[in-house]
């Protein structure tokens, strides 16, 4: 063998070896300045970025706009596993009354996001109606992944906070309530903005039939999962062996089959995590199976990330300065000023209502709506949209990763108060 082939550089492993680097550091550098949990989502992606520009060797990443397949798939995947995650995170679901300001975000803040963020793009942005329509519902759903900072702790840890309830049970419901506004982009992209022609037949089937099913799905999935788990056989539960696989299973049988039956698959794993907690409260399972799902989401959210990073120098070369104010207007105005909205009314003190507006984090299931409406519709304004949605991404991490610990610590030194 010669020296030459003996020390020969192979791209593959310079990426495994820079994925190593990147995640390590951005999980431990922030430790040498604070105590707090490392803002790593910031790190993951500015230092993707630097790799992709910088490391000699480093393989070309798939192009998102090209080669949509990879990034639909494992962003999809990220996506399931944290919103089953978020819903047995959630210790308690009563009373009734602390899911008002959840309900207030998802029926108010969200559609209002949504259409003034169309209006910008179409009016601001240029883009087309479909593809403004298309932008709104993908960067209005806050992401149950990067969240993970503002929601409630591991099941059984009890001492919910409402605002961190409020962010959790929004982060886990609202990104499948997006996609009947994902399906109104690709049928405006398709038949036009002639709302008498679809509208209907959208309102029907996009918005009722699929939420219904999707939450019936999950509490169905819930239920029988729990029944495997906890009860059948009698003497032997399976639980008992801490297999987080067989479970993880479950959850990709109720996504999947959900989707086979035209329902929301997101709506339905959440709701699945949620009925399971419900079950066997008390029992060890809900915990090891909590850090055995957040183990798979941090390692599928960390190749993302990075992979974005590595992608955004491609992505941005559509960036103009129209891109930036749009994705500044969202972050600081119109998702605070929503919020805010939504919450009038409450009786939630002033500190918390802005918090719950303020960190609506984007993300992980930006990425998979966008490449998902790509695979069923070739846009116009395609290049437009992902240089959009990936500097909204980066800027909310930066923006609400490096703020969050500091503004968690100020409203958790209140007592806390009534939710609605």
């Amino acid at each position: 063998m010669t020296s030459d082939a003996f020390f020969g550089l192979n791209p593959y492993h310079i990426a495994l070896a820079v994925i190593g680097v990147i995640v390590i550091s951005a999980r431990w550098l922030p430790r040498l300045v604070s105590r707090d949990e490392p803002a790593s989502a910031p790190l993951m992606i500015i230092f993707g970025a630097a790799a992709a520009l910088l490391v000699p060797g480093m393989p070309a990443i798939p192009d998102p706009r090209t080669a949509t397949g990879a990034w639909e798939v494992v962003s999809e995947l990220a996506v399931i596993v944290a919103l089953f995650g978020t819903g047995m995170r959630i210790d308690s679901l009563r009373p009734w009354r602390k899911w008002g300001p959840t309900a207030r975000l998802l029926a108010v803040a969200m559609p209002l996001t949504i259409a003034s963020v169309a209006l910008l793009g179409f009016h601001l942005g240029g883009l087309t109606a479909a593809g403004a329509i298309l932008l709104g519902a993908v960067v209005a759903p806050t992401d149950p992944v990067l969240a993970a900072d503002v929601q409630v702790g591991p099941p059984q840890e009890g001492q919910e906070h409402p605002v961190r309830f409020t962010l959790t049970t929004e982060a886990g419901l609202n990104d499948g309530l997006a996609f009947p506004f994902v399906y109104m982009g690709l049928i405006v992209a398709a038949e036009g903005l002639n709302p008498g022609a679809w509208a209907l037949e959208w309102l029907a089937l996009d918005v009722v039939y699929r939420i219904a099913v999707g939450a019936l799905a999950g509490w169905a999935g819930g239920r029988a999962l729990a029944l495997v788990l906890f009860a059948v056989p009698k003497g032997a539960p399976l639980a008992n062996t801490g297999s987080g696989v067989v479970a993880l299973a479950g959850v990709l049988l109720c996504y999947g089959s959900t989707e086979l039956i035209e329902g929301y698959g997101f709506i339905a794993v959440a709701v699945m995590g949620m009925t399971l907690r419900r079950m066997e409260e008390d029992h060890q399972f809900h915990r090891q199976l909590h850090d055995f799902t957040e183990s798979i989401e941090h390692a599928l959210t960390a190749v993302l990330l990075i992979g974005l990073g590595a992608i955004l120098p491609l992505v941005f070369a559509q960036l103009t300065w129209t891109h930036v104010a749009i994705a500044l207007v969202l972050i600081l105005v119109i998702r605070p000023l929503s919020g805010w909205i939504s919450l009038i009314g409450t009786r939630m003190p002033h500190r918390d209502r802005a918090v719950i507006s303020v960190y609506g984090v984007r993300g992980i299931g930006s990425i998979y709506y966008l490449c998902y409406a790509m695979t069923h519709m070739q846009f116009v304004d395609e290049a437009q949209l992902w240089a959009l949605v990936g500097l909204i991404i980066l800027l909310s991490t930066i923006l609400h990763g490096f703020s969050v610990s500091w503004a968690m610590r100020r409203i958790e030194d209140q007592a806390p108060a009534p939710s609605d």
